[in-house]
């Protein structure tokens, strides 16, 4: 029997089909129709694992957009989401970082892959993948460029982690002539100071995962392992995190009944 997970974030949504052996996955924007966009993820996730809709024995919706699928069976928080998707692909995670485009979380996990504790920044964008966007847009680049963007010269400092503020330093430091490589590493070191601060909390990690869209910008990830002084993994399907763990859990609902 199948179970599907679909993540609506406020960015992107996600929707993985599991079985036994095999994870097929889809994302999609969210766009302006949270619940659109996950009835378009969950239909073509279906097509590409060549699964008929009476074949998925539970349907779990995670994500800011989850209260919005009507024909999901289950709604689950992405904290227990991540947990759980984080320690399937990582077995032995004691911590997990989320970074997502409209806040980030810190949550400790235990053996099990279920939430001990959790912070989250849910208030503003700084650190988030909205932060990162509209620092992009300032500097005239894709968002996506940002990670390989690298420089051996001193980073940019940027005081201000408010988005607002934040862009304004951002156009100040290019008028002054400074080269758009060392403001994005100090970027990626602002967003790190804050999400370690954040970690900090939660004690010394043995093992740290980073999920979540902005986990694929590798400025990001290599700040945080400065910053937190532990090596920190990125899974190949780290943006799918949430809807694995969204499947899992809808795994253990058919398991149970």
């Amino acid at each position: 029997m199948f179970t599907v997970g679909i993540d609506i974030g406020s960015v992107a949504t996600k929707a993985v089909l599991l079985n036994q052996t095999e994870i097929h996955r889809i994302v999609y924007p969210t766009g302006w129709s949270p619940r659109q966009a996950g009835r378009q993820a969950y239909e073509e996730v279906l097509k590409r694992g060549a699964c008929a809709p009476e074949e998925i024995g539970c349907v779990v919706a995670t994500g800011y957009g989850r209260v919005s699928l009507d024909f999901a069976d289950r709604s689950v928080t992405e904290i227990s989401c991540h947990a759980r998707g984080a320690h399937y692909l990582r077995p032995g995670v004691s911590l997990v970082i989320d970074i997502g485009g409209q806040d980030s979380k810190v949550i400790r996990v235990n053996g099990s892959g279920r939430v001990e504790d959790f912070i989250m920044n849910d208030k503003c964008a700084a650190g988030t993948g909205r932060f990162l966007q509209v620092m992009a847009n300032a500097l005239g680049c894709d968002v996506d460029e940002l990670g390989a963007m690298i420089s051996d010269g001193e980073p940019a400092k940027i005081n201000s982690m408010c988005t607002v503020f934040a862009e304004s330093e951002v156009i100040g430091l290019l008028a002054e002539g400074v080269p758009k490589e060392l403001i994005v590493e100090g970027l990626h070191r602002s967003i790190a100071r804050r999400v370690a601060a954040m970690a900090a909390r939660m004690g010394q990690p043995p093992m740290v995962v980073f999920t979540g869209g902005v986990a694929r910008n590798q400025g990001v990830c290599r700040a945080l392992e400065a910053e937190l002084g532990v090596p920190v993994e990125v899974p190949d399907l780290c943006q799918y995190t949430g809807a694995i763990g969204a499947a899992l859990i809808g795994r253990d609902k058919v398991r149970s009944t």
